[in-house]
């Protein structure tokens, strides 16, 4: 598959880049020669290979979403060593 200079071009405004001719055209052969390479892929037979997303069989391990109760708020209010008003902490001010 052959990239011409343009296409080289259209991409780099896509990525906001800035290129000089001589950058596009040397990108426009690297460019090619990945892509002419990425065809072979086409020549090989996957008759009968089932798709895969991974293949080292790791799953997420997850926990079950449940609610609980971690402590007392009035308890959390009651440690802290910071100033207290209304029932919450003062503390200072972000803006």
């Amino acid at each position: 598959m052959s990239i011409s200079q343009d296409q080289v071009r259209h991409i780099a405004k896509l990525a906001r880049l800035h290129l000089t001719d001589e950058e596009v055209s040397k990108f426009a052969g690297e460019l090619s020669s990945i892509f002419s390479y990425i065809d072979q892929l086409n020549e090989v037979d996957t008759e009968g290979v089932s798709e895969t997303a991974q293949v080292t069989g790791l799953e997420n391990v997850t926990r079950k979403d449940e609610i609980t109760t971690m402590c007392d708020p009035q308890e959390l209010l009651d440690c802290s060593p910071l100033p207290k008003e209304r029932n919450q902490i003062k503390v200072k001010s972000v803006f």
